[in-house]
């Protein structure tokens, strides 16, 4: 679990602390780029809440949808269609049903939690 949260410090204090500024062409390209590693990172969080986690497929999963997404932004830009649309609603559609997931797994963990604390002080 401590790899997503370590790139997510690192990236964020890289962000801060560099003055970068990113041309408007490659502006859909680093969208993309950006949505895809969040997908991933919140998969990783949520296969981590399932003990599911496994750092080779975070790995490979975080480069694989980052050239993915990176490569439909590029075909359709050659094409002259904006298929970097579709990846950033299959994105968004995915990172708020990791959302979802996450958030139940934390609510049911605090309710046993909690339950558990009202059944020793009885």
């Amino acid at each position: 679990m401590w790899l997503p949260v370590l790139g997510l410090l690192i990236g964020i204090i890289l962000g801060i602390l560099t003055d970068i500024d990113i041309a408007d062409q490659y502006s859909d390209y680093l969208s993309i780029a950006i949505l895809a590693a969040l997908d991933t990172l919140l998969g990783g969080i949520r296969a981590q809440l399932q003990k599911l986690y496994d750092e080779m497929i975070f790995v490979t999963g975080f480069f694989t949808n980052i050239i993915l997404a990176a490569s439909l932004a590029f075909l359709g830009v050659q094409i002259g269609v904006d298929l970097y649309l579709a990846a950033v609603f299959a994105f968004g559609v995915r990172l708020f049903q990791n959302i979802a997931v996450i958030r139940r797994i934390l609510i049911s963990k605090w309710s046993k939690k909690r339950k558990n604390e009202k059944s020793t002080i009885n």
